[in-house]
């Protein structure tokens, strides 16, 4: 009896953190933005300060660890609009800038990518 209670009660405490986490496809997709974001080599504009792609990946990594702790991520674009668009903090859109073209909204850069990966033959 109490082994039944006590096999009931871890499935229930643990059964919303497999529901929870993101599905292989999304982790796949979600790793793929920071990869691309990282090697860029574009400008990351966060709360009116410029930094590398290095340093913004980084930054919606961490942002992410966060949001997976949350249960606050289910798909690549709930990452791209919770994470990955704008500041948490002061509320201000985040923006990308490469070489030698205009600031683009990072929200938009980012699905941009998306949509043409997820188009793309994979091996």
């Amino acid at each position: 009896m109490w082994r039944n209670t006590l096999l009931a009660a871890c499935v229930a405490l643990t059964s919303p953190l497999l529901l929870a986490a993101p599905n292989a496809t999304t982790k796949q997709e979600i790793d793929h933005l920071l990869s691309y974001l990282e090697k860029s080599r574009c400008e990351f504009n966060r709360n009116g300060s410029w930094y590398t792609s290095v340093e913004a990946s980084k930054h919606l990594r961490d942002k992410y660890e966060y949001l997976l702790k949350k249960d606050w991520v289910s798909n690549a674009e709930s990452f791209i609009d919770r994470a990955a668009s704008k500041s948490s903090m002061t509320g201000q859109a985040y923006q990308v800038r490469c070489s030698g073209q205009q600031a683009v909204a990072s929200a938009n850069w980012l699905s941009s990518e998306l949509k043409r990966w997820r188009q793309s033959p994979r091996s």
